[in-house]
């Protein structure tokens, strides 16, 4: 199917790997010329042959710099596509709950998974109206299901939706369509580092890491029974910016397999 996305531009945000890489790809299969954004410019990340900038969103001058960038190599922007987020670092546990968690840790995940994703959103939302363009920020099936990973990522993932709801009423208006992905567990390293959460989680059980990746599908309710793989994302996300979907705006897609059960 032809998107008629050839030639549009784009940025996205937490592209060197996972769901923000296939994002890319995809994008660039379509004929879209892509800024990818990201703290490490990975070989995978390059050889999609978008371009790329080193940046760390979770710092406030990061997504300023990121839309200049943008309007320097562009000269206009059709889309944002805010990937930028994380749970999973290695250096830090996050299997312990609620009482575990320390007020420096909630406030880098909400520096990391809400305000990286707010304030370059601000920084290009000039450019997208002009272009009345299209955004979609990646969240997760645990804005809606909090208990499926640690609460402060959950947390900030679920005023992620919020905030894609408020935008797409405030700017429809002017052109600009807001929707939301959220995918469940998704084939990434989240999941399949050795030191990532997934391994973590799997140490808290009491389980080797094999074995929580081979039950994990199953126990949540996974219809499909494997996870999600981000190629299986970025295809949706390609269609929501798409012409395609001008008349879809103000909305969250799940990506989960049939986890969610709520209608």
């Amino acid at each position: 199917m032809d998107l008629r996305l050839n030639d549009k531009t784009a940025l996205v945000t937490g592209a060197s790997r996972g769901i923000g890489l296939a994002i890319v790809t995809t994008l660039r299969d379509e004929g879209v010329r892509v800024l990818a954004a990201a703290r490490t410019i990975t070989p995978e990340l390059a050889a999609t042959g978008a371009h790329t900038m080193v940046v760390d969103l979770a710092r406030a001058d990061g997504p300023i710099r990121l839309a200049e960038r943008a309007a320097a190599e562009f000269g206009r922007l059709d889309v944002l596509v805010n990937n930028v987020g994380g749970g999973d670092a290695a250096d830090n546990d996050q299997t312990g709950g609620f009482l575990s968690f320390t007020d420096e840790q909630w406030l880098a995940s909400f520096e990391l998974n809400f305000l990286a994703a707010v304030r370059t959103t601000r920084a290009t939302l000039p450019a997208l109206i002009e272009a009345r363009g299209a955004i979609v920020n990646i969240s997760s099936l645990g804005a809606r299901a909090p208990h499926h990973g640690p609460v402060p990522y959950t947390s900030t993932k679920a005023a992620l939706t919020a905030f894609g709801k408020a935008l797409a009423e405030e700017f429809g208006p002017q052109g600009v369509r807001v929707n939301t992905v959220s995918p469940g567990a998704v084939r990434t390293a989240m999941w399949e580092a050795p030191d990532g959460y997934g391994a973590q989680l799997a140490a808290s059980m009491g389980l080797s890491h094999e074995q929580l990746l081979a039950a994990l599908p199953g126990a949540t309710g996974v219809l499909t029974g494997r996870f999600v793989e981000p190629a299986e994302v970025a295809s949706t996300v390609a269609y929501l910016v798409s012409p395609l979907a001008g008349s879809v705006t103000g909305t969250d897609h799940l990506v989960d397999g049939g986890a969610h059960k709520a209608a």
